[in-house]
């Protein structure tokens, strides 16, 4: 869903240690009842991401002295290999932080919770029903389960050096009057002049915004007939795909020396009027609020809008193991930690979008300062990503899509030759997963 490095290594020990007992006493002298102790992965890395956490679990713990939270500090790096190995031995976490792309492999093998009807009512009814279809998978024997709480997401915003902006004459889009693809175009070509580019479109990673821009025409990459996955690339598909290859080739409007860079590696070049526009999600706001140079004008454009303005989105999530000694008490627990006034404030951590709709209007996530209003304001045409349902993606994206899509836009091969390798080697690896 977004960057996932993390600054902090997973507590191996802490996942396998078998300490999340508690219960009750021996029960022969009127012993007093333990209190059930929960293990909560937590995979916050930010400091103001940590610090929120680690507040909400001492509140807790405050509260609920019968009912006690132990942080575990993981890491996004290697979470899922741990999780597989604690799972395997029987003593996963009590609360488990992930991603909605995980949940799917960990709900058909059977490891995660169904929570569908255990969530209370205002939790369930606070989030809307597209993010909760990003935590909703299969069984594994024919049914579907929610498998997850989802709670923040990302969209996809530009950032733009508001001088350059005013110099060139161009308007500045707002939530309400976004700019079309081809305005978009328009405004980058307008900026391209004095040595410096319109757009930066940093593609190390190409796959997952792509997909989740497509959704602006109506591409979707995949379709599922008769309980079959094949990959498409059809003219909805190729749109965004042409249109980012127009502005490195045709118009020459974006920098093609910013194809092989991480989503914050044209920071430094933004901030130097090298680039005027820096397509991003809505998280590299902080990085830009805390590293850009004294006096630098910035200003958060909404998304960009197509035939519609919907992205794809995944969702942080928190789960409860399917063999975990005490499900009730870890609903009890996360029903808590994302209510409304918590998911503000966890969102304001991650600088990320809460899927609360209570949290979105928290004055925090409202104002105008860091483009807070034009970030909080896009998760209104945050979907489900197609993606996040296909059996077989990872790999698909790993051996087929990234390769493709990198020489696409380095233009070494043709808007066709990528597409026929999408499709036709792509199908191959899903056909694997289908049987």
């Amino acid at each position: 869903m977004r960057r996932w490095s993390a600054a902090l290594a997973v507590a191996a020990v802490a996942l396998a240690a078998g300490c999340s007992s508690g219960g009750s006493g021996d029960g022969g002298g009127g012993t007093a009842a333990k209190p059930v102790t929960l293990r909560f992965l937590s995979l916050a890395w930010q400091k103001e991401s940590v610090a929120a956490n680690k507040q909400l679990v001492e509140e807790w713990n405050k509260a609920n002295p019968s009912i006690q939270v132990q942080y575990v500090q993981g890491s996004w790096d290697n979470v899922n290999d741990q999780l597989v190995t604690s799972f395997e031995a029987g003593d996963p976490p009590d609360v488990i932080h992930d991603d909605s792309p995980a949940l799917a492999g960990f709900a058909s093998r059977g490891y995660l919770l169904d929570l569908s009807g255990r969530l209370p009512a205002a939790l369930k009814n606070d989030i809307p029903p597209a993010a909760w279809d990003t935590v909703t998978f299969g069984d594994g024997k024919g049914g579907q389960g929610v498998y997850g709480v989802p709670f923040l997401q990302e969209s996809q915003v530009l950032l733009a050096n508001r001088k350059l902006l005013d110099k060139a004459g161009v308007r500045v889009p707002t939530p309400d009057s976004p700019w079309t693809w081809d305005e978009f175009a328009s405004a980058a070509k307008k900026l391209t002049k004095d040595g410096a580019y319109g757009v930066a479109w940093p593609m190390k990673s190409p796959v997952n915004k792509v997909l989740n821009l497509a959704l602006n025409f109506g591409g979707t990459f995949f379709t599922t007939t008769g309980g079959k996955t094949t990959v498409k690339v059809g003219p909805q598909e190729r749109e965004v795909l042409q249109r980012i290859h127009d502005q490195l080739y045709t118009d020459r409007s974006a920098d093609p020396s910013a194809l092989g860079m991480g989503t914050a590696d044209p920071l430094p070049g933004f901030f130097a009027g090298k680039y005027a526009l820096v397509p991003a999600g809505v998280y590299l706001r902080q990085q830009v609020a805390e590293q850009a140079p004294e006096g630098f004008d910035w200003v958060t454009l909404p998304p960009l809008k197509g035939v519609t303005a919907q992205q794809g989105a995944t969702s942080q999530t928190l789960s409860v193991p399917a063999d975990g000694r005490h499900p009730d008490e870890a609903v009890k627990f996360i029903a808590f930690f994302l209510n409304g006034p918590n998911q503000a404030k966890l969102a304001k951590g991650d600088w990320l979008l809460p899927t609360s709709t209570s949290a979105a209007t928290d004055p925090g996530l409202t104002t105008g300062e860091n483009g807070w209003d034009v970030a909080t304001a896009s998760a209104k045409d945050l979907v489900v990503a197609p993606y996040l349902k296909v059996n077989g993606f990872d790999e698909w994206k790993s051996k087929v899509a990234t390769p493709a899509l990198q020489e696409y836009f380095a233009d070494k091969i043709s808007l066709d030759e990528a597409a026929r390798r999408l499709v036709d080697e792509g199908n191959k690896v899903l056909e694997r997963y289908s049987q």
